[in-house]
Order: structure tokens, then C-alpha cells, then sequence
């Protein structure tokens, strides 16, 4: 699902429902100007490219990927819907994931608004809203 001209600004607050397939290997959660410009890529992995229970973050700029960041701390569960909260600003993205850990990507481009979300991979969007 690609969502266009939405504009999520710095200190505005995303809140993302989502419910992963029962078989997902994994989903991703881009935000960002384009397909080529990400300033943020979210994917949680249950069972993919040999890494489970796992979270990597990283980012795009003119089509390359940047340096990718793992986190361990794994709180989502295949076929149970949950919801997280991202917002930004120009140095950093800051994530609550569903259980209410936080955790936090630089924010690479530093731009403080973005048009461009988008959602790959094995799951199913219930609900976006931007506050």
C-alpha cells in the first residue's frame, strides 16, 4: 500500500494499526519523499534472509541503502493486530512499539516533513491517523 502527498510533519504524531499475516516473514513501513529517498525504513522480521525475531531499521538516499540498525527487542506477534506510534525530528525518528518500549532511528535525510508512506511485505494495514 502506497500512500501519496500525505505530509507528516516534525512533532506531528503517525499511529500505525497493523495486523501481519499469519505467515508473515516480515513487513516494512516506509516514510519518506519517494521510492528512492527513504528517510525511514521499519521491518520487523519474523523469519527472513536468516534473521528472526528482529527489527531492522535503515534508511535510502538517491537509491542506496544507508547502514542498517537491528534491535532485538521484538514485540510483535504474527496474526495479532498492534499498533505503534512514530515522530520525528530533524536528527531522530522515535518509535513506540506496541507494548510501549521506545526506540529510535537518526533521522538521515533531516528533513522535518515527508509526503511519501508506504507499506511492503506481510501484513495488513487496520488504520493510519496522523496527529
Amino acid at each position: 500500500m502506497k500512500v501519496k502527498d500525505m505530509t507528516f510533519k516534525m512533532g506531528q504524531e503517525l499511529k500505525v494499526r497493523v495486523r501481519p499475516d499469519d505467515d508473515s516473514e516480515r513487513f516494512a513501513i516506509n516514510i519518506g519523499h519517494d521510492p528512492e529517498n527513504i528517510a525511514m525504513h521499519f521491518n520487523p522480521r519474523f523469519d527472513y534472509g536468516g534473521a528472526e525475531n528482529i527489527i531492522v531499521c535503515n534508511s535510502m538516499s538517491g537509491g542506496s541503502w544507508g547502514e542498517e540498525q537491528r534491535d532485538s527487542f521484538f514485540p510483535f506477534v504474527r496474526g495479532e493486530e498492534c499498533k505503534f506510534y512514530i515522530n520525528f525530528n530533524n536528527e531522530q525518528f522515535y518509535i513506540k512499539l506496541p507494548d510501549g518500549t521506545m526506540m529510535n532511528f537518526p533521522n538521515r535525510l533531516g528533513d522535518v516533513k515527508y509526503q511519501f508512506f508506504e507499506v511492503t511485505g506481510g501484513a495488513r494495514i487496520v488504520g493510519i491517523k496522523i496527529k
